[in-house]
């Protein structure tokens, strides 16, 4: 059975204006005497925060009292009294009557509050460290007051009360209430009004925007208010007429996502055989050049000694064998960035892999004159894929030997710092520029490409760096210095937080200087 429009839009200001009659009968007949007694708390309070600010023992600000003061207890029909310690009068603010009896009495009712002698049916409505609000009846004179009393900064006790059936005061807070609830009641009705006119329009606006955007094929548009009124009859009946064709355009919309998916997944597949075939012949540059200067040594007989020429040939061995391993590694590696690498963590002592890396550079370090040293502790245990951080160093090594000039020294150094075990190469030279520090690690940024082409780099050595400590979810970085730079990473300490005592000196053998007539 459809709903009309008209009977809605009637029910639903009758039932607005029934709520708003009986919102306010309810409110007038439960609120009004709370909301009274709070009006008048609040100017008991106020009048106290005053007297204590302009009454200082042995001073009494009469100016204050006499002018401002006297006209706020004038305007709310405030009597007040304070006293000193012994009880003695210190100053008045008597009825509209003017006499002494009210400002007499108030004063025994104080000492009777503060000795705790006078006790009875008096109904408590706020305590504080420094004062009491309570509804007091006086028999005496057979009037309700509402009190404060206790007791100001400077030790003197106080008292004020307020007449609660002081015709005045209750018209003019009668009136205040009664217009906030008549301004509330207003703005409700306008906000319900507002919702109304909008529930009304936002369908009618719908089904406009609706047939705008059929009218230029857009056949994903359809019709959401719902309702079963006209409107919401009408709106069926345009989503009706455009299902067909939503059919047909959903089926072509995800035929070209999954051609979009194919082409990014062939451009990532390219991109990754790229990269793949630029690290790999980044990275088997330097073992090869280190087999090649050995085998050279060997042919020129640099050493005569068997033991020499074992040694010669055991580093060849050795690095030949490191260079197959590369290559399966650098699959791996190739995946990591990507999350398909699984991380082998491990336990193993730092050290030696250390000073075998700073052996196989020998022969490098000498052509190109340099002068390399470690210090460190003699063993440090981390957690980490003994490979990859190998790899780590191959990288910052080549790339120190690649940029050592000046004094032509590199020094390797290691230690802990707290849970953590850093390792740092540092090469003398020219730093790097400031504006390159944060790009040094993306693929194939060069910072000076004539000197990269020189020797030969692809500028995938520090990307590497990166793919493998963010693969252990570990620090890295670089520093610039006055003479040089230094590239640094951390690995987590195996030792259980125990530090071993520090020992600087170097290994024997590495430190070295090559080269030098």
């Amino acid at each position: 059975m459809k709903r009309s429009i008209a009977k809605e839009m009637t029910v639903i200001f009758i039932g607005l204006m029934g709520l708003v009659l009986s919102a306010n009968l309810l409110i007038n007949n439960f609120f009004m005497e709370r909301f009274y007694i709070l009006k008048l708390q609040k100017t008991l309070v106020k009048a106290y925060t005053l007297i204590d600010e302009h009454i200082q023992e042995g001073q009494v600000d009469t100016e204050f009292f006499t002018s401002d003061f006297q006209e706020m207890c004038s305007t709310n029909n405030i009597t007040m009294v304070v006293v000193n310690k012994e009880y003695h009068m210190v100053m008045a603010v008597r009825d509209v009557q003017g006499t002494d009896d009210g400002s007499t009495l108030m004063q025994v009712r104080l000492f009777g509050y503060t000795t705790g002698i006078d006790t009875d049916d008096a109904q408590v409505l706020l305590q504080t460290d420094r004062y009491t609000i309570q509804k007091k009846m006086d028999q005496k004179i057979d009037m309700g007051y509402l009190e404060i009393w206790g007791s100001l900064s400077c030790g003197y006790y106080f008292m004020m009360r307020i007449p609660l059936e002081s015709i005045r005061i209750s018209a003019g807070i009668s009136n205040e209430f009664i217009l906030y609830i008549t301004l509330i009641a207003v703005l409700i009705s306008f906000m319900l009004i507002w919702w109304l006119s909008r529930r009304i329009t936002k369908p009618i606006r719908e089904l406009t925007d609706l047939s705008g955007r059929m009218a230029n094929l857009d056949f994903d548009a359809k019709y959401t208010s719902g309702g079963e009124d006209e409107i919401g009859q009408l709106g069926q009946n345009f989503n009706q007429m455009s299902e067909t064709l939503e059919t047909t355009i959903s089926q072509l919309k995800s035929a070209n996502v999954e051609l979009q998916r194919d082409i990014e997944r062939k451009t990532q597949i390219d991109e990754m055989r790229k990269e793949f075939l630029s690290n790999v012949s980044h990275e088997l540059k330097t073992p090869l050049a280190l087999i090649q200067g050995y085998a050279e040594g060997l042919k020129e007989c640099v050493n005569d000694d068997a033991e020499s020429r074992e040694f010669y040939c055991e580093v060849i061995m050795d690095e030949a064998g490191k260079m197959n391993e590369m290559v399966k590694k650098l699959l791996t590696l190739n995946q990591l960035e990507f999350g398909n690498d699984q991380v082998e963590m491990e336990r193993f002592d730092l050290v030696p892999l250390i000073q075998g890396k700073l052996q196989s550079i020998q022969i490098l370090a000498q052509q190109k004159e340099t002068q390399i040293s470690y210090s460190g502790s003699s063993s440090l245990h981390v957690w980490g894929d003994e490979f990859k951080v190998e790899e780590v160093l191959t990288n910052y090594l080549s790339n120190a030997l690649n940029h050592v000039d000046g004094e032509k020294k590199i020094e390797i150094r290691a230690g802990r710092q707290g849970n953590k075990v850093r390792i740092s190469v540092f090469n003398t030279g020219q730093p790097i520029p400031e504006e390159d520090l944060n790009q040094i690690w993306v693929k194939f940024y060069k910072v000076d490409k004539a000197r990269t082409r020189e020797y030969g780099g692809s500028g995938v050595g520090l990307s590497i760096v990166k793919a493998i400590m963010d693969s252990f979810h570990q620090a890295y970085g670089v520093e610039n210095f006055d003479d040089g730079v230094e590239f640094w990473f951390e690995l987590e300490s195996a030792d259980g937080g125990r530090l071993s005592e520090p020992e600087q000196r170097s290994l024997p053998g590495p430190e070295m200087e090559a080269g030098r007539e």
